[in-house]
């Protein structure tokens, strides 16, 4: 897909927050799109992905991007477009959304003053993207003495350099007041044609189907999310801990609005360490628990681990639908998808209820598939069934099993049964106050709900209540 395809897709001006490493543009994206969304440390390099967000100012909206430090100035001549190892990835990604870009911010650091890489950074960037396109903004200024220091920034032929605090924000609404500004003298047929754009997003937004990408690391799911999209979105690399960072990207299928989030590998030694790769796993499982559904990728390669285990149950736990993507079919030699759904069951009895579906995120083979599935899972998760449904489907289970016991000598009664939640569906059944059922019989309605009305991919809730109004001593 190319960068003009990438750009429509986002309906709004583009501005993208440029520099080298550790001048603070994760610090300034976070504070610009008020939330602490991009991962920040004192380490080079640590934003990998480029980070999104909308920003809305005096009444004007824009996508904020946060790319990767640019460390080999070679990228923005095209004289390293290798993609070998992450740092050629993370250069060229960054590259292409300046090409991309309505506005620049040219992000310098008041603290360690005009550096020779800035300089030449400066050069180049004017080669490559219109002057009148680039805002030079200075960080790091965090008090009126910090503001001695500007005048050298002139040296780089920006204009008037704007200074911002982004740890305190002092200057960012400043900042915001210029880029608003530009986007409205550069831009202002655009924006006007994408009103109705918004408003188009703002219906939408409340159906939104949220679909974490998880699994542990170095399964594929970088992989997976650029081969559902079509196009490189996010950083790729056979390293572990690749993904450092929730990365969300909005698509629409079949008229449905879906926001993919790629998360980083979450296993259990990464969530021990104290560096990077622990806030990395503690904002996957954020991410997990703000969707709706989970796309679980496996290496089907490899054997099923205990960590794989945890993964379900934690999906489970949080009442997530989920897809099992058993990823890298293709280095099966002897395929067998009943053999290897039987493997994978049996494993994990406990999420039956999840299909299976068998890609290689390499290749694209059946990857398109799975947006069919994440569509009828979407809908069965919102599946309100009536009273009367569900006193029929009563009725009719009771004669095939009579509801088994827990404690005590008497058979339960099943007295009502009715829905009271959905997206995820929970059910109430309601039974006598001295009576207890067992909960097999609890686990044989969930099964025979599942064959009548579907629910795919959705973990169910049965609540037992104690009806006190009704005296637990009569029989079935």
């Amino acid at each position: 897909m190319t960068d003009t395809k990438e750009k429509e897709n986002t309906l709004l001006p583009l501005v993208v927050i440029f520099g080298r490493t550790n001048v603070g543009k994760s610090t300034l994206f976070n504070c610009l799109v008020e939330k602490r969304q991009a991962l920040v440390s004192d380490i080079a390099g640590t934003t990998r992905d480029s980070n999104f967000g909308r920003v809305v100012w005096l009444g004007r909206e824009f996508e904020l991007v946060d790319t990767g430090g640019i460390i080999d100035l070679k990228h923005l001549l095209g004289q390293a477009e290798a993609e070998s190892d992450i740092t050629d990835k993370v250069q060229a990604q960054a590259k292409k959304y300046l090409k991309a870009a309505d506005l620049v911010i040219f992000l310098a650091d008041n603290k360690t003053g005009l550096l020779p890489a800035d300089r030449q950074m400066a050069l180049l960037i004017k080669k490559s993207v219109n002057p009148k396109k680039i805002i030079l903004a200075v960080n790091k200024v965090d008090s009126p003495k910090d503001r001695l220091n500007l005048s050298e920034f002139y040296k780089l032929s920006f204009g008037d350099p704007q200074p911002v605090s982004a740890a305190n924000g002092s200057g960012t609404g400043d900042l915001l007041d210029v880029i608003v500004k530009k986007l409205i003298t550069h831009n202002s047929q655009l924006a006007t044609q994408k009103k109705d754009e918004d408003k188009k997003e703002l219906r939408a937004a409340s159906c939104e189907l949220r679909v974490a990408i998880i699994g542990q690391p170095n399964v594929g799911k970088s992989s997976l999310l650029n081969s559902l999209l079509g196009y490189k979105r996010v950083i790729t690399s056979p390293i572990p801990h690749t993904t450092r960072e929730p990365q969300h990207t909005d698509i629409t299928y079949q008229d449905q609005p879906i926001k993919l989030i790629d998360t980083a590998g979450i296993s259990r030694r990464g969530a021990k360490t104290k560096g990077l790769e622990k806030f990395g796993i503690a904002k996957s499982l954020a991410a997990l628990g703000k969707s709706d559904l989970a796309l679980l990728v496996m290496d089907i390669s490899q054997p099923l681990t205990h960590q794989d285990a945890k993964l379900v149950e934690e999906i489970v736990n949080a009442k997530k639908s989920f897809i099992f993507i058993a990823n890298k079919w293709d280095k099966i030699a002897k395929r067998d998808t009943k053999k290897y759904a039987d493997y994978i069951y049996g494993k994990l009895p406990f999420a039956k209820f999840a299909p299976i579906q068998f890609i290689s995120a390499e290749t694209g083979e059946k990857v398109k598939k799975i947006f069919d599935l994440i569509l009828q899972i979407g809908e069965q998760r919102k599946l309100e069934l009536s009273d009367s449904q569900l006193a029929h489907f009563l009725a009719r289970v009771v004669k095939i099993h009579r509801p088994a016991k827990g404690r005590g000598v008497r058979h339960p009664r099943l007295r009502e049964f009715t829905q009271v939640g959905d997206n995820p569906p929970i059910f109430e059944l309601k039974i006598g106050v001295k009576e207890d059922l067992h909960f097999s019989y609890v686990r044989f309605l969930e099964n025979r709900l599942r064959e009548t009305y579907g629910f795919l991919g959705t973990p169910l809730t049965i609540k037992i209540a104690k009806n006190k109004n009704v005296p637990g001593l009569r029989r079935n």
